[in-house]
């Protein structure tokens, strides 16, 4: 009885991710602009004017430097 619940359990952990990932038809859902990282552009130009406001530099998403360099 233990065996035949042991191989239960490991079939059932080892086909738990399998239907992990976008199936096709499912592409449409996620390519919706509210699905977007940025789904609204007038909030992230806000966003990025405050990071500049609040960190004195230019950019500071995707390449490091900036700042006063007072260190």
């Amino acid at each position: 009885m233990r065996s035949i619940i042991m191989v239960a359990t490991t079939l059932a952990f080892g086909t738990g991710c399998s239907s992990m990932g976008v199936e096709p038809w499912e592409r449409d859902v996620l390519a919706k602009d509210e699905m977007q990282l940025n789904a609204d552009p007038v909030e992230a130009a806000i966003d990025d004017h405050i990071y500049f406001s609040k960190e004195a530099s230019s950019g500071g998403r995707g390449f490091g430097g900036g700042g006063c360099g007072c260190n």
